[in-house]
């Protein structure tokens, strides 16, 4: 089992034949991603061509729009490769064509305009991973984003993070273990995919065993899943907190990571998810070791 994504997920690339578009469409596939085409309204009705994990070379069509790349795909997954400044209308286009999942991999978007796709996408059919994040992977069957594939494999532990970074550094800390999804959600002040969306699902999954959940200073999405995992997660959860020494009002690599006020600290959230009794690490491998001696004490 996985969450959000598996094998059997068709995805696109908005911006595929950009220079990230590319670089990265070529790694999916050899992740055992079906990537079945791409959006690119100037480069509507040529081809790109990629290479699979078994070496076989696939022609991917470019289509112009989202809506038609579902219909003669049957595409349910759009990773968004495309600059800042179009990356509003790119995501609304996506909902417009009801994409089940959009996944923006895209960088300093527009805090405003992360605001208004949100918002547009609320009651509608789409679920958003992003802005700003490596995406979704799903070890051994598909991938999603831009998260190195061949860190880990398959195994019992979920993951979700704020950060790309540590969500590599924890995939290769426990890769031992291995993972049934790891979500990267973003660290910008305003995305769609938040740690309770993930832990309602990894909890929901009968092959999810243990959940490690990442998150950073700034804001109080950290003290808002310490109260969800008390009330509702039944499942073993272990935490770490980036930014203990971190200085006060100042942003640290996310927009989103900035302590105000003395608010969204990483001891207060730290404090949070102890009282809801998640076991939280100092660094991310004493934060592994935790998740290995749950595993144990679960065999």
């Amino acid at each position: 089992m996985s969450i959000f994504l598996n094998k059997d997920s068709k995805v696109i690339v908005q911006g595929i034949t950009g220079g990230e578009g590319t670089k990265h469409t070529a790694l999916m596939p050899k992740a055992g991603t079906q990537v079945v085409g791409g959006a690119n309204a100037r480069k509507a009705g040529t081809t790109v061509t990629h290479d699979t994990a078994d070496g076989a070379s696939i022609e991917l069509p470019v289509f112009g729009t989202v809506a038609e790349a579902i219909e003669k795909t049957g595409a349910d997954v759009s990773v968004v490769f495309v600059p800042p400044v179009f990356t509003k209308d790119a995501v609304i286009e996506a909902i417009d064509a009801e994409i089940g999942l959009l996944v923006i991999i895209t960088e300093g978007v527009p805090i405003q305009d992360s605001a208004e796709f949100w918002a547009y996408a609320q009651g509608k059919k789409t679920r958003i991973i992003g802005p700003n994040c490596p995406g979704i992977i799903t070890p051994g069957e598909a991938l999603a984003g831009i998260t190195p594939a061949t860190i880990s494999g398959p195994g019992p532990i979920g993951l979700v993070s704020k950060s790309g970074t540590l969500t590599y550094q924890m995939m290769f800390e426990l890769r031992d273990l291995g993972f049934t999804t790891a979500i990267g959600i973003g660290g910008d002040p305003i995305i769609g995919t938040t740690h309770i969306d993930a832990l309602e699902a990894f909890e929901a999954d009968p092959d999810t065993k243990a959940i490690v959940m990442i998150g950073e200073i700034g804001g109080d999405a950290e003290e808002k899943a310490a109260a969800y995992i008390q009330a509702h997660v039944t499942k073993p959860v272990v935490g770490y907190v980036a930014g203990f020494t971190a200085p006060e009002g100042k942003t640290m690599g996310h927009a989103g990571a900035i302590v105000a006020d003395g608010a969204g600290t990483a001891q207060g959230k730290k404090e949070a998810l102890e009282a809801a009794g998640v076991k939280v690490g100092k660094t991310p491998s004493e934060t592994a070791q935790l998740m290995r001696d749950i595993m144990k004490d679960l065999a």
